[in-house]
């Protein structure tokens, strides 16, 4: 089992780790970065069938059984799953949570994609946009961000401006509320 979550989990990174480099090379718009991402797109299809069938017959495996990163991979491929797949598998995720078996960090980003994708705000603030016409990246939108930290703190991440400074984001609150409604309008969140 470890094998082969291994392996799943090498799939699921080794293409999404050239991205930067075609988007340099070849512009975010190019065929090059189209075609990638039918790549990345087909070894996800892949990838969901087999931890499905894992998740579906045995339940969310701890660390204990699979290790760190077997048990990150199961996360991973619900992450990079369509909608559908992830409102599936979240309560067991967040039962996996409480029983130590996954990490509430990991439980996080899930619950956060989860919300954007309908059309809600994030809670945890670990999904980043990035302008359409601009190589600007950005918050997407939050709920309550006067106290997201504290939330983050519950679930094992760090303070947000820290997590957004890798993508040169400068994480001012005040600035943020002010923008929250034109960010809305253009993801279409209610």
């Amino acid at each position: 089992m470890v094998a082969i979550l291994d392996s799943i989990y090498i799939e699921d990174q080794k293409y999404r780790q050239q991205i930067d480099e075609i988007e340099k090379k070849f512009g975010r718009q190019s065929n090059e970065m189209r075609e990638h991402w039918k790549v990345i797109n087909e070894k996800d299809s892949i990838n969901l069938i087999k931890v499905k069938s894992i998740l579906d017959k045995y339940g969310w495996l701890g660390t204990d059984i699979i290790g760190g990163q077997g048990n990150n991979t199961l996360f991973l491929v619900i992450q990079h799953a369509d909608i559908e797949t992830q409102v599936q598998y979240l309560p067991m995720m967040r039962e996996a949570v409480k029983n130590g078996k996954a990490k509430g960090s990991s439980l996080a980003l899930l619950v956060d994609r989860v919300a954007l994708r309908q059309g809600k705000r994030q809670i945890y603030g670990s999904q980043i946009a990035r302008d359409q016409d601009s190589p600007v990246y950005y918050v997407s939108p939050l709920e309550d961000p006067d106290n997201v930290d504290k939330r983050r703190a519950e679930v094992g991440l760090g303070p947000l401006s820290e997590y957004v400074s890798r993508w040169q984001i400068k994480w001012d609150v005040e600035q943020y509320k002010k923008d929250l409604l034109k960010m809305e309008e253009k993801m279409n969140i209610r």
